[in-house]
This record gives structure tokens, sequence and C-alpha cells, in this order.
């Protein structure tokens, strides 16, 4: 099956051909780790987990990168206001992003590089392109690249005008020779502690030549492309997409990938997810509300290059979606998984080899919980059926993510541990109740449990609860 993906930098959605056969390698542009991720993480995360997952399915030999910033103007403020070190910061927020984005059931990258640890390779290619003339170093000890000696700086982005817009995005130093030129090394001043000694003045990288040398340190791709995909959101296109394309292509005397994707905006209420702005919603405590599978559903319901604006009304209407799912599952519980409906995997695949179009596939895997459930209403001890049905839902968890998670765990969810106690030993009250055939009893603890919202389903298994 053919899997088409939209290019930013052509603007269609191209056939996908690797650069070495049957074999694909994805970068992914990281977070800068001094804070906690927020819905902006986890969007950008989820779309290109999915770009994985479906290249898996299609039997290519997948090696996806995400690297993590850790040395960066934003991590050296919020350590002046700190007593920890710079590892200790960093660590503890990379640790804290890995643990968000398994609770949405995001697939841990293959390779996860850190600034830090990657200073020789960085150090390499500034002194590469000092060599080729690409760069040239300030009496400040900054080291600048050209963009004027990079004859398609710009053929990334398409934005570099001398626009206002742009420009204000752009890094104003006395002694720069171009506006648009961009720091590949940071010379340390009298007052700062953290700097990195090497063949370089003492000092730190500037943020964009650590993605081009990191791709170079670990894929080593062709003559013409270092990787496949490149990814990241789509307020990386300029400048940070746009500057690691010309260090690499300078460098290197290669493109640094043959297809570039990118993620739409997540919005709250219309405004661009930004702490400047106040709005920014963190993972973290999205994740004490609703549960990760729920945030994972709602964030993917709509294709990845759309803006996405955030409701909590939005996102509790989708539960119901993700309910029907488990309800089905329930219903199917304890059967083995079978032989997989081939017509619906086929559809399946088929929507998310169209550009990852995830909103179509929710729409097919809708449609097969309903005729599931009106093949069972009519024919309900069909054993083949329900067999097909769990292959489906494994189908599904496996490709989107969706549906992975034990069915009466899902319906008991919002019920506290203390709750739960309570919960337990009102079942088994109530089981002993029958036992002795004290009906009267049993009944009053059902409705009981009830009055507290919670239904029981007794089953060979014993009972099951979950809560209305």
């Amino acid at each position: 099956m053919d899997f088409r993906l939209y290019d930013s930098i052509k603007k269609e959605k191209l056939n996908f051909q690797p650069i070495i056969e049957n074999e694909v390698s994805i970068y992914i542009c990281g977070p800068t780790v001094y804070d906690d991720a927020h819905l902006g993480h986890a969007r950008s995360a989820l779309s290109f987990d999915l770009l994985k997952r479906v290249l898996i399915y299609l039997d290519y030999k997948v090696t996806l990168a995400k690297n993590f910033t850790d040395i960066d103007d934003k991590i050296i403020n919020k350590l002046s206001s700190s007593d920890i070190t710079l590892e200790e910061l960093t660590n503890f927020y990379i640790n804290r992003y890995l643990e968000d984005m398994e609770a949405i059931g995001v697939l841990r990258a293959d390779i996860e590089p850190k600034a830090t640890e990657s200073m020789e390779a960085m150090e390499s290619m500034i002194n590469t392109l000092l060599s080729k003339g690409y760069a040239y170093k300030l009496d400040s000890g900054d080291i600048y690249f050209d963009s004027t000696k990079d004859t398609k700086y710009g053929s990334i982005s398409n934005m570099v005008t001398d626009d206002s817009d742009n420009i204000s995005r752009i890094e104003s130093v006395d002694g720069k020779k171009n506006p648009k030129d961009f720091a590949l090394w940071k010379a340390c001043k009298d007052n700062e502690d953290i700097c990195f000694q090497s063949t370089l003045p003492s000092g730190r990288p500037g943020w964009h030549i650590e993605c081009s040398a990191m791709i170079d340190k670990h894929f080593s791709g062709t003559d013409d492309y270092c990787i496949d995909i490149h990814c990241g959101g789509a307020d990386l296109l300029f400048p940070h997409h746009e500057n690691e394309a010309a260090q690499t292509r300078c460098s290197l005397n290669k493109e640094i990938a043959k297809y570039w994707i990118h993620n739409g905006f997540v919005t709250i209420d219309g405004e661009k997810m930004s702490k400047s702005l106040g709005n920014s919603f963190f993972l973290k405590d999205a994740l004490k509300i609703y549960d990760g599978e729920l945030l994972r559903y709602y964030l993917i319901s709509i294709n990845y290059r759309n803006n996405f604006n955030f409701s909590e009304e939005d996102l509790i209407n989708s539960k119901k979606r993700v309910d029907k799912l488990y309800r089905l599952k329930k219903r199917l519980y304890g059967v083995k998984i079978g032989k997989i409906n081939r017509i619906f995997k086929e559809t399946l695949l088929e929507a998310m080899c169209d550009d990852l179009n995830s909103s179509k596939a929710m729409a097919v895997v809708d449609d097969m919980i309903s005729n599931t459930n009106e093949y069972l209403d009519k024919e309900p001890k069909n054993k083949a059926l329900k067999q097909e049905a769990q292959a489906n839902i494994e189908f599904i968890c496996k490709l989107l993510g969706i549906g992975c998670k034990d069915s009466i765990e899902w319906f008991q969810q919002g019920v506290g541990s203390e709750e739960k106690d309570k919960i337990d030993r009102l079942i088994n009250k109530r089981s002993e109740a029958k036992k002795s055939r004290d009906f009267e009893l049993a009944d009053s603890i059902r409705e009981e449990l009830n009055l507290m919202g919670i239904a029981i389903m007794d089953s060979a298994d014993g009972t099951k609860w979950e809560k209305i």
C-alpha cells in the first residue's frame, strides 16, 4: 500500500519513497527542557507517533530520533533562580516529559540525543563551515552563519523576506554581516558560568546547529540526503528548519531531509498556545483530570496539519466516542483474539496512509463498532464474529494507540482509591448475602451502590462494576 504525506516545502502530497530501501529515518525536533510539557508538545509528539506506527505496519524498519535541547538561554535563566545544576534541572524535565508522553501512549524514540552530549559533533560542523567560508567569527568570539553564501537559503520556509514579522524573529547583534545570519556558537561573557571548552572560544552552541549535528552523528543517509523525514511544529519552519537545512547543505554538500512535515498549532479560544499569553495548558494538569488515552484520542481526532482549538467541552464529548469502543470491548470480555477482518484493516490503514488522515480513520472505527454491535445483536453467540472483533480492536490499539486499556478499568475512571475500597467491601458483602440467600440485603446493597453512581454486573468471572 502506498503511503502519501504532505511535504511542507513542496506544499503537496507526495508518494513516500525512502532513501534506503525498506528503511525509514525520522528526526523530530524535541523539547527545550526547562519546563513541563504542554498540549502543544503533546500534539506534536502524537502526530509523529502516528507516523511511526503506520510506517511500522507498512513493514519498514523505522529509526526515529527525538532530541532534547538541554542547553539554552531559557534553561540558563531558570537556573539563575535555583540552586541546582544544569544536569539536575534538565534531567528532571526530561523524565517528566517522558512520563507525560508515556501516559498518552507515545512510543519512545529509538534515539534520544541531548545537546550537551553532542558537543563534539557540533564543534566539527562549525569548524567545517568556518573552513569553507560559510561562517565567520565576531570580535566577541561568537560565530555566525553567513546566509548570503547559501544560494538556496529561503528554499525551506519561503519566508525569508525583509518584512518586520520575520526580522523580529531574528536575533539582532552588532557585527553581523546580514540580519538573517544566525549564531552557530555563542562565546561566554565574563559573568557567565555555563561554558563549554573546545577548539572554539569558550561558550555554548546556538540552537539551530544541534539538530544538524545530531542528524549527521546518528544517521548515515545517502549522498543526497541525511534522513528521510524531518518533523516538527509549524512554528519551527522559520527560522529553525531554514537554518538547519542551510548548515547541513553547506557543511555536508547534501540536503538534511527528503521530506518535511509539520504539525499545526494548538490554540485555546483562538489564541496560539504560548506561555507569554498566559494560556499554556500543561499536560500534567490535564492528566490529573482526564485519562491519557482520552487526551490522545481527542488530540489526534483531526489531521495533524490542521490547527487544533482545545475545548474541554469537545474533549468531554469525544469521550462518548471512546466509550463506544470500550462498550464493545467490554461486550467481548474474555473472548480470545481471532483473525482480523481484512476489509476493515485495509480501510483503516488506507485512511492513515493518506497523510495520516486520523479523522477519517476514526470514522472507520466508528462504523466498525456500529456494524459489529448490530451483528452481535442478531447473533449474540457468534464466536467467530466476537474473535474477529477482538482482533479489530487490537489492530486499532497498535495503529492508533486507542482501545488499549482493560474495558472494566476504563469505566472505573474518576473513582478514588478510598471509594474503590468501599465499593469492593459492598460487593463482597453482597456476594455473602447472595450465598446466604438474603436477597433483600443483596438488593439493598445494589441500590446503595447505585446511589453512589456505581452500576454492577454479575458474570461468570465475578461481579464487575463501573461508574455510571
